[in-house]
């Protein structure tokens, strides 16, 4: 690792100067820095060499610094501390982990994640954050992964399965679909349906073109869409998670049997990919899994 542009100095060099002065011979210092003695003597030179100047008086029994070799000890001792700082802020950076999402983050599955993650990341705190985006905070960098149901349309984001949800149909618990076990989407569509289109997991692709809802109305966040379908103006398709994470009264979720499934995904930004990306893949894979 250079130092310097046109300066072949490294920081194993560095630490040797360090070491025959706090260990008082090049043996030591060896031993110190788990090296032989000869290493250290040959990056010593190697570090003479580049700075072009001698740095040690070197006698059997004990090393003196010259005048030059004491400035660039000086130098050296706060090289190897700044990059100390530096990896202990970067380690501080990574003490938290931000996981957002648009809608629901990951329903019945969520406890769970979060008793697992202490287990598996025990120095890492875990917070999850609601986004209303489309990229669930990563563009804006408010979060460092996100749980995905409808992938944004950006380059700058990459994302890979996880796990699938059922898909539900919210409606009024005054609505005559209420007192059904389960519904179709051709049920559904008698009556308006409420969605996100920014950021949520349904649109009039569901359906075909002859059987589509008579109307879509357009809601802006989970709050809106749970107010609208509660009114009984309208009826609304989500992902399991959704179903379990946000029960309100005056509104019933059945199971849509005849509709596919929801890929659920976790994202990240390519240009920043997080530490540890595959062990927490890893993690929400085997929920989705054990579920099954």
């Amino acid at each position: 690792m250079n130092m310097m542009r046109g300066m072949d100095v490294e920081l194993r060099q560095l630490r040797c100067l360090i070491a025959i002065v706090e260990q008082g011979t090049f043996t030591d210092a060896g031993i110190a820095l788990r090296m032989s003695q000869t290493a250290v003597s040959r990056n010593i030179a190697a570090l003479e060499d580049a700075l072009g100047t001698r740095l040690v008086w070197r006698t059997t029994r004990s090393v003196a610094l010259t005048a030059a070799g004491e400035r660039a000890l000086g130098k050296a001792r706060r090289i190897i501390a700044l990059l100390a700082e530096l990896e202990q802020d970067v380690r501080a950076g990574t003490g938290q982990v931000r996981i957002g999402y648009a809608w629901s983050a990951l329903g019945e599955h969520t406890t769970e994640f979060q008793h697992r993650w202490k287990l598996r990341f025990p120095h890492t705190e875990l917070q999850l954050t609601r986004s209303n985006t489309p990229s669930g905070g990563l563009l804006d960098e408010t979060t460092d992964y996100a749980i995905l149901r409808r992938l944004p349309q950006s380059t700058a984001i990459e994302h890979i399965g996880v796990g699938e949800e059922k898909r539900y149909c919210a409606m009024s618990t005054v609505d005559p679909l209420a007192s059904r076990r389960s519904v179709t989407l051709a049920q559904i569509a008698t009556l308006p349906v409420a969605m996100d289109l920014r950021t949520g997991s349904t649109t009039l692709d569901l359906w075909p073109e002859q059987g589509k809802p008579p109307q879509v109305v357009p809601i802006h966040d989970i709050d809106d869409w749970l107010t609208v379908i509660g009114s009984g103006s309208a009826r609304g398709i989500t992902a399991a998670s959704t179903a379990h994470q946000y029960r309100r009264r005056g509104v019933a979720y059945r199971p849509v049997r005849d509709a596919p499934v929801v890929p659920v995904y976790v994202a990240w930004l390519k240009k920043d990919p997080p530490r540890d990306r595959q062990a927490v893949i890893d993690l929400l894979a085997e929920l989705y899994r054990s579920a099954l």
